[in-house]
């Protein structure tokens, strides 16, 4: 006779935790296989916004900004920042003002990378850095120097693009406690637009020129290292003919440069790794700020209401693409989401332009501001407030 039972239930034990082991095993491989197709951001958006205070419908309440239906925006961190031709604000996702500012833009310009805000006034003399709800940079350029652009890379540092008297063009790149450490001054060449690696190493700059007669667009790179030993030789150039640049982003090692007939992909060395050409259709809207895509709107014609919407990855190739019959009023996009607002309403995009989300209820709504997470910023000529997919 058996005095032990237990070892009766031994085989049955061994079964289960063999049958467990495999589960977990194989639901490992699942997540490893299909990590870039599964979205727990659902989850996230819970946890983040669960304390915030919601109207009847479930959503977060709109609130007043000021500046007026002129006003520029951007996302700071997780605050709105608004600019206007009369001052700077700063709001939190339920309307909190962090700063309030008077100050006096032309053509004021607002952009953000993470938790740096940057707000300058552009063919005018003012720049302002704001971080932890603060400002902590001005800049007040001399009487004959007026700021082209600016741009903050993804580490907050900071790159300015000006023109005076006897240059073409002068780029001055700031550490961070906004020193001014290293650039480069043309005489030969305009500067239209630069921008900083993320690891701080390289500078690319937009330039247009001449080159045997013939009008010539280039990107130069610039490594900090040699700057200011070798003065103004660049590393390495690309020329793109008769293009012109209208915007330029990084992602870790290559440079995506926005065209007026093609999107270019180029890497330090100066080589064209690929390029997405138009073909033949006018670019009537665009978001180069996806993790791994940029948003392309084109249209046979400049005027009306039809277009396609395509998304392109870092290699050159075509994601994915949407014929579209509405006016576009607005495309934003962040992290691996795309959104879009039409007469329709507001539609939420994967980078594949597989739907997300849609919401009719978007009266008023002019301007949009995508998150990572999902949810959107919907501004209206008087109110925003934070719209959470459900």
């Amino acid at each position: 006779m058996d005095k032990d039972p237990a070892k009766k239930k031994n085989p049955l034990f061994r079964l289960l935790a063999f049958l467990l082991t495999a589960a977990l095993l194989l639901g490992a491989v699942f997540l490893i296989a299909n990590w870039q197709k599964l979205n727990f951001d659902f989850i996230r958006r819970y946890f983040t916004y669960r304390a915030l205070e919601r109207n009847a419908s479930g959503q977060v309440e709109s609130f007043s900004y000021n500046g007026g239906a002129s006003s520029a925006f951007a996302q700071l961190g997780d605050d709105l920042l608004v600019c206007s031709g009369s001052g700077v604000w700063l709001y939190s996702t339920t309307g909190g003002l962090f700063i309030e500012e008077s100050c006096a833009l032309a053509h004021p310009v607002v952009t953000a990378v993470g938790t740096t805000g940057l707000v300058y006034d552009a063919g005018g003399s003012e720049l302002y850095v704001y971080r932890d709800r603060e400002r902590v940079f001005t800049l007040s350029t001399e009487a004959n120097r007026s700021i082209l652009s600016a741009s903050l890379s993804r580490q907050g540092l900071l790159t300015v693009v000006t023109q005076a008297s006897g240059l073409k063009g002068s780029v001055t790149v700031y550490d961070a406690s906004f020193q001014p450490r290293w650039g480069v001054n043309l005489s030969s060449r305009f500067i239209t637009d630069a921008i900083l690696s993320p690891d701080g190493s390289t500078l690319a700059l937009a330039t247009a020129g001449q080159t045997g007669g013939l009008y010539d667009s280039q990107i130069a790179f610039y490594s900090a290292e040699r700057a200011n030993a070798d003065g103004p030789t660049p590393d390495a150039v690309c020329s793109l003919g008769n293009n012109t640049v209208l915007a330029l982003d990084w992602t870790e090692s290559t440079l995506r440069v926005l065209e007026e007939d093609a999107l270019a992909l180029v890497d330090r060395s100066g080589t064209l790794i690929a390029s997405y050409s138009y073909a033949g259709q006018y670019l009537k809207g665009y978001s180069l700020s996806g993790n791994a895509f940029s948003s392309l709107l084109l249209g046979r014609y400049r005027a009306g209401t039809g277009a396609q919407l395509v998304t392109v990855d870092d290699k050159g190739q075509e994601l994915s693409s949407l014929p579209l019959t509405d006016q576009v009023i607005s495309l934003s996009s962040a992290g691996r989401y795309l959104s879009l607002l039409t007469p329709d309403g507001l539609s939420i995009y994967t980078q594949t332009l597989e739907p997300y989300h849609h919401m009719t209820a978007t009266q008023g709504v002019r301007k949009l501001l995508q998150r990572e997470d999902g949810s959107v910023f919907l501004i209206s000529a008087e109110t925003a407030r934070l719209y959470l997919p459900d």
